[in-house]
């Protein structure tokens, strides 16, 4: 069933099917990787600059590495769709 009105009062540790801390942090640096090199690339086409294209990426996989860690953390809470 895909909406269960029973609803579960377990604790982080106790929910094994909720993913850990360790693992939303290497999903959010590998994306991020993967996303910086695309941003690295699009500001140089659009710059023509490499130093400011690199200070564009650096500053792009900063903010996006830490709002991508939340929204993974926050999404896990949510039970729908497990």
């Amino acid at each position: 069933m895909i909406f269960s009105k029973k609803i579960a009062k377990q604790s982080f540790e106790e929910d094994l099917s909720s993913e850990k801390p360790l693992r939303s942090i290497a999903k959010a640096l590998s994306w991020r990787i993967v996303g910086t090199l695309d941003t690295l690339v699009v500001s140089y086409f659009v710059t023509g600059k490499i130093v400011l294209a690199a200070s564009i990426a650096t500053v792009d996989f900063l903010t996006k590495l830490v709002l991508y860690f939340f929204h993974e953390r926050i999404w896990n809470k949510i039970k729908w769709g497990k």
